[in-house]
């Protein structure tokens, strides 16, 4: 099994900042990526951010130039460091593992979420 803990959220105010942290373990050899998703009620869960084990970095558009990625390797985490936030980016944040399994490809994962709300 997986485990993906999730820190870091919560309320901010319009033009704040917010760091989202998240600590894989369990049976992660062969973790490729790691970033983070988000959802909001009635929508489908959709990427905010992912970085590959060779840091190649991907961002979802409206987030470019806001939000930074970062990875630690050694110790199987991944931050989202979130700038200038927007109403917009109120969601509920997902940590993402996608894991290469010999035998069935990448196998993608999410933690259980951490709530970012950004209201006045």
């Amino acid at each position: 099994q997986v485990q993906l803990v999730e820190s870091g959220g919560g309320l901010v105010q319009p033009g704040g900042s917010l760091r989202l942290s998240c600590a894989a373990s369990g049976r992660i050899a062969g973790i490729n990526s790691l970033g983070w998703y988000r959802q909001t009620p009635g929508t489908q869960r959709a990427l905010v951010a992912t970085m590959t084990s060779g840091g190649s970095a991907k961002y979802e558009d409206s987030v470019k130039g806001r939000f930074v990625i970062s990875r630690d390797n050694a110790k199987n985490t991944v931050d989202l460091q979130m700038n200038s936030l927007k109403p917009e980016d109120t969601a509920l944040y997902f940590c993402y593992a996608g894991i290469l399994d010999p035998a069935q490809g990448v196998m993608e994962y999410f933690g259980q979420g951490t709530q970012v709300t950004v209201a006045s």
